[in-house]
């Protein structure tokens, strides 16, 4: 478990240089976005090239949200700034429910859904996952833990198209 200090020390250099920590958080913001705009414009390409993924592409995804978001109630795990004396980089209200992070899953979901229709795209989105969870664990929102547990389960549930 991520301490106070080790938080701190994480969080130091961003703190420091007010550039590096407003691109942080554009990062933050930008990443989201993209998330926002890959998933539609594969929906939309795998319909115009009428592959019959696209029910997959749709029901997978949305299953696996639903059941990280029941999870992540059920579970109810406080977040970094609730348990520690820590102000995060990311200023966040949300109590609880942190883990997983959903943000997470579901970059790497649609990372996954990019990887089994166009590997490259998916792979760079991929990339980007780990850019995110580091992001939203130096923002001080997340636990390590629980950027890895969605990434994880977006990774385990995006290799079911494989085998569908």
């Amino acid at each position: 478990m991520m301490t106070a200090e080790q938080y701190k020390r994480w969080s130091a250099w961003w703190r420091a240089h007010e550039g590096a920590l407003k691109a942080l958080l554009a990062v933050n913001r930008g990443l989201r976005y993209l998330g926002y705009l890959m998933y539609p414009l594969l929906l939309v390409l795998v319909a115009i090239f009428g592959l019959p993924s696209l029910p997959e592409l749709i029901v997978v995804p949305l299953f696996g949200f639903l059941v990280v978001s029941g999870f992540r109630t059920a579970f109810d795990a406080p977040r970094p700034y609730e348990l520690l004396d820590i102000d995060p980089l990311i200023k966040k209200t949300t109590v609880g429910q942190s883990m997983p992070s959903r943000h997470l899953f579901s970059m790497t979901m649609i990372a996954m859904c990019w990887l089994y229709w166009c590997a490259p795209v998916g792979a760079a989105l991929l990339l980007l996952c780990v850019v995110m969870g580091y992001v939203r664990v130096v923002g001080g929102v997340h636990f390590p833990r629980d950027v890895f547990a969605g990434a994880l389960g977006g990774i385990i549930l995006g290799l079911s198209f494989w085998v569908i």
